[in-house]
């Protein structure tokens, strides 16, 4: 992202052991998994009481509550938005309080959308005096849930930081901290950017993904492919399956953006029919070929 790429910071600094998350789906669930696999003490908390259980058996060593946060160093929120900002709002007097009294846990949320939690987040923190930071980890499956959560699931992936606006010193500091913080998940290259910015273009890399493929595997053609298909078939519809309410309620959250997006994808497609059904062939090559130079500019730029 334009906000800047920058490097994780140098490992060996004391690395504190305790880390509560919220939520244990494939995300929460991955750095529950990770941490643990890291020799940290893990708690957490969901709303199934079922998964909770599961996670217990090899995971979870307890849950995450009003006694239990004061012992952690970080706090990972990994529900929908909206269940992030609730719990945010329900303790953040008690997070205020502990650090006021001490160093209170770093507390993140993982969330595809930034500004709508961002926002609430910022000023609660800013309200009650404890630490937040955005981010948002650029690493899933088209699967959901505790049972599909792995340890490795972030290794090497990017990861994206939306810090508060603060002086130059104390943006370094959180950011440092975070660092530290986040060194068991195993992340490969760190972006800091804004939270209008992430969701701008969250928009288009992820949730207009989405909708493609969601939208492809609509054609009645879909339910007679067997035998007709290979990769591109493979690679357009891998995210067509996915968890619904968790989709639909990031990208009405970021509705203004991904309507533009669509928009956008809605016009290209409108200029190829429009020249299949004039059977313009010379017009279709220079649209498809348009296409190629585009992707071929974007890899290099990548490369470099």
């Amino acid at each position: 992202m334009r906000g800047g790429d920058i490097q994780p910071a140098p490992t060996g600094h004391s690395i504190p052991r305790r880390v509560g998350v919220v939520g244990l789906g494939l995300i929460g669930g991955s750095f529950a998994r990770a941490y643990r696999a890291h020799g940290w003490d893990v708690l957490a908390w969901d709303t199934d009481a079922d998964t909770l259980d599961a996670a217990r058996v090899e995971t979870v060593s307890g849950v995450l509550d009003q006694a239990s946060i004061t012992s952690c160093d970080l706090i990972v929120l990994a529900a929908y938005p909206a269940a992030c900002i609730a719990w945010l709002e329900d303790h953040a007097g008690l997070l205020g309080k502990i650090s006021r009294e001490g160093a209170g846990p770093l507390v993140i949320d993982t969330a595809g959308i930034k500004r709508q939690v961002c926002e609430r987040a910022f000023a609660l923190a800013e309200q009650h005096g404890f630490a937040f930071l955005g981010t948002h980890p650029m690493a899933g499956t088209e699967h959901s849930g505790f049972a599909h959560a792995r340890a490795d699931l972030f290794v090497g992936a990017p990861l994206v930081l939306v810090p508060p606006a603060l002086g130059d010193i104390e943006r370094l500091q959180l950011l440092d901290r975070a660092y530290m913080l986040l060194e068991p998940a195993g992340f490969g290259s760190v972006s800091v950017t804004t939270p209008e910015e992430h969701d701008a273009v969250i928009a288009f890399t992820s949730q207009l993904a989405h909708v493609v493929s969601n939208a492809y595997v609509k054609s009645p053609t879909a339910r007679v492919h067997h035998g007709f298909s290979a990769g591109s078939y493979r690679d357009l519809t891998r995210v067509a399956h996915l968890n619904a309410p968790m989709w639909a309620e990031l990208m009405c959250a970021n509705g203004e953006n991904l309507s533009r997006e669509i928009t956008c994808l809605i016009d290209a497609l409108d200029a190829y029919r429009e020249a299949l059904d004039a059977g313009d062939r010379d017009r279709l090559r220079m649209l498809l070929a348009d296409g190629d130079r585009i992707k071929r500019s974007l890899d290099d730029d990548n490369r470099h």
